[in-house]
């Protein structure tokens, strides 16, 4: 098992140390970007420097958490061989590591940055500027944990998925090995891409949008006077720090109320932790709304009256739309509901009805989530214009440590999986089964976050762009602006186009390499072991 684990660990760590290799280059070049087109009075060097910070938390975050998953996978394959409860409480804990690492460390350097940046732009005696140009040079933290997040979402997911095809084609399909079977070189790349994919890879993604949302609503506060001299512009990173308490509540419920010793339990405890911390979130948000924000105050960009109460109902309707989004999620994914269920039957038939009828299910299970989306932009930009839509995505990511703990459960009860069958442990194996089972569904659960936040966050930075830029209207009648429209819904086809053309060549690579081992090894004798490390 220790062998095993340190294989997954040590070529975690190898993909990792490559990827972050080709991220600094691109740091450095667009670091020297900014510091180059950024105009010296609107503070070139803070900018860059908030970027860099920004870059290197989001490093920090999805790397910490890659390093506890390679090292909780293996005690949860050995808890998992007593009992199922002791297999989910570890695999539990090593995802709320992930959660509370991210979210805390990047609230953490967030603040810091702000508490340095106003010893500097608030001193008249040195910049002496003011909070609207203080929150315009914090924005680049957010610059800098997307740019992240692009690199370590796409090759992180690039990977992981050409190593799931890669190893399930030949060692299923052709040479009709079992699931992680040892005698398949790249079964330990296979669990390789489960950390660096959805542990790294979405904490990279979900830490982008935490920053971003907080940078969006940061620069909005700024416009406000009322805000300022309130100390309210503090309102947003409020959110996020007592997210954190609510979610240490939450996880309790988790590891000490239920005791997930069977597989309906499992997907109850699970389950349960978004409601919980929703439920727990809302009088909180209310509490903060109301302690911390001035009764009412003006944005300055277009004259709009916001009151306290009114930003309480944009916080808190992200927040329920985060779990409806959830909630809608698990019902289309986890084998428990109709829709699963009713497609398992058809697999029966023909893989191409099972085909046609998982993509219309799939294409069934947008529509609550987008309808949740528009009208949380509408209610939302009704309320309080971009601020609202802004605070919405903080409320959305309010519980994201509730969100990235399950989210990191999944990849380290896979892996726990693949170490049981590795070493052929029957009663693991029959456990991590049900973890694992549990961890797609929460996986799944968290994209639809990663999604709808990102969404939000969108319009929020595109608010703060307005705002800054006194932009009142788009007219997309004009001929550039709409010829923009028809570009931009041909870029994310592009970019689809070449992660699953990237995802095909390195799945073929691989595949011609384990057929490679196959045909002049003697593999399947006994005699000679799997090269894992050529498959990663």
């Amino acid at each position: 098992m220790e062998e095993i684990a340190k294989l997954i660990s040590d070529g975690s760590d190898t993909f990792l140390r490559t990827e972050y290799l080709s991220i600094s280059i691109f740091m450095v070049v667009f670091a020297i970007i900014i510091a180059t087109i950024v105009e010296p009075e609107r503070g070139t060097f803070f900018i860059t420097g908030a970027f860099l910070l920004g870059a290197v938390t989001s490093i920090a975050s999805g790397y910490i958490g890659m390093w506890i998953s390679v090292r909780a996978n293996v005690r949860t394959t050995k808890c998992a061989n007593s009992s199922l409860a002791a297999g989910f409480v570890v695999a539990f804990r090593g995802g709320a590591v992930l959660g509370f690492t991210l979210v805390g460390l990047g609230l953490l350097n967030l603040v810091l940055l702000i508490m340095y940046y106003k010893s500097v732009f608030l001193n008249p005696n040195k910049e002496g500027r003011g909070y609207k140009e203080l929150f315009q040079v914090v924005a680049g933290y957010g610059l800098g944990g997307s740019s992240i997040a692009l690199f370590a979402r796409v090759g992180g997911g690039i990977y992981t998925k050409a190593a799931d095809v890669g190893a399930d084609l030949v060692g299923k399909v052709v040479e009709n090995l079992d699931e992680d079977s040892i005698m398949n070189p790249g079964t330990i790349a296979d669990n390789v891409g489960d950390n660096v994919g959805d542990i790294a890879g979405m904490g990279a993604d979900l830490f982008g949008s935490l920053a971003e949302a907080s940078c969006a609503c940061l620069v909005i506060s700024g416009t406000s006077s009322d805000l300022i001299n309130s100390n309210g512009y503090y309102y947003p990173l409020l959110i996020s720090a007592l997210g954190i308490v609510v979610s240490f509540f939450t996880t309790f419920f988790s590891t000490h109320v239920i005791k997930a010793n069977n597989r309906e339990k499992v997907m109850l405890s699970l389950n349960l932790q978004l409601l919980i911390s929703t439920l727990f979130m809302t009088p909180v948000l209310y509490y903060c709304s109301q302690a911390f924000l001035p009764p009412s105050f003006t944005l300055t960009a277009g004259n709009i009256k916001v009151s306290r109460t009114e930003c309480f109902y944009c916080t808190a309707l992200g927040l329920w739309s985060g779990y409806v989004i959830g909630y809608v999620t698990n019902y289309y994914t986890s084998g428990s509901y109709a829709p699963v269920k009713k497609l398992a039957k058809q697999c029966v038939q023909s893989a191409a009805t099972n085909i046609i009828s998982g993509l219309a299910l799939g294409y069934y299970s947008t529509f609550v989530p987008v309808v949740c989306i528009a009208l949380t932009i509408f209610i939302s930009f009704t309320y309080a214009d971009m601020y609202g839509i802004a605070l919405s995505a903080l409320g959305m990511l309010s519980t994201l440590c509730v969100g990235l703990t399950i989210d990191g459960y999944g990849p380290i009860s896979d892996n726990a999986g693949g170490i049981a069958e590795m070493c052929d442990l029957e009663g693991a194996r029959e456990n991590t089964d049900i973890l694992d089972a549990a961890g797609n569904t929460t996986a799944a659960i968290g994209k639809g976050f990663a999604i709808g936040s990102a969404c939000l966050v969108a319009l929020a930075l595109f608010g703060a762009f307005a705002t800054e830029c006194n932009i009142e209207a788009v007219n997309i009648l004009k001929p550039l602006e709409f010829a923009g429209l028809i570009y931009g819904a041909m870029l994310p086809y592009i970019f689809s186009a070449q992660t699953m053309s990237a995802v095909g060549d390195a799945a073929d690579e691989m595949i011609i390499e384990i057929k490679r081992q196959f045909d002049t090894m003697r593999i399947r004798e006994g005699i000679d072991r799997p090269d894992y490390e050529k498959c990663i």
